[in-house]
């Protein structure tokens, strides 16, 4: 009896403590996470910038942001973002081919949420 009530507290006692550093992580709080750019000319480039804040407890810190292809850039700072703090990730989509567009941007991060992603959409159309 006494094993199974060790075993119990130890078990208890490890999952208190694992919300613990879950409630401590950083966090991310986007105001949108889907741009739509609407109709756009052929070979023209388009940006838009995702503003976000943290609203965790600890620095947020982008580790990488990747896209789906080639034609959508994105840039990040890789700077801390502190408790509280904005910060934003600009998207570049080059619009090099007339067609619908959908594309994913994926962000890799110390965030209670460690990959989130962000969609552009629209359509480009020829001149």
């Amino acid at each position: 009896m006494k094993k199974i009530t060790s075993v119990l507290v130890l078990v208890l006692s490890f999952m208190g403590l694992s919300s613990l550093t879950l409630q401590n992580k950083a966090e991310f709080k986007f105001e949108q996470e889907t741009h739509d750019f609407g109709r756009i000319p052929q070979g023209t480039p388009v940006s838009y910038e995702f503003k976000f804040t943290n609203t965790g407890t600890e620095p947020l810190i982008i580790s990488k942001v990747e896209s789906t292809c080639g034609c959508t850039v994105p840039e990040f700072t890789t700077a801390p973002v502190q408790p509280g703090a904005e910060g934003k990730i600009k998207v570049t989509f080059d619009a090099s081919a007339a067609s619908p567009f959908s594309k994913m941007v994926t962000i890799r991060s110390n965030a209670k949420t460690p990959v989130k992603a962000l969609y552009i959409k629209g359509v480009v159309q020829k001149n």
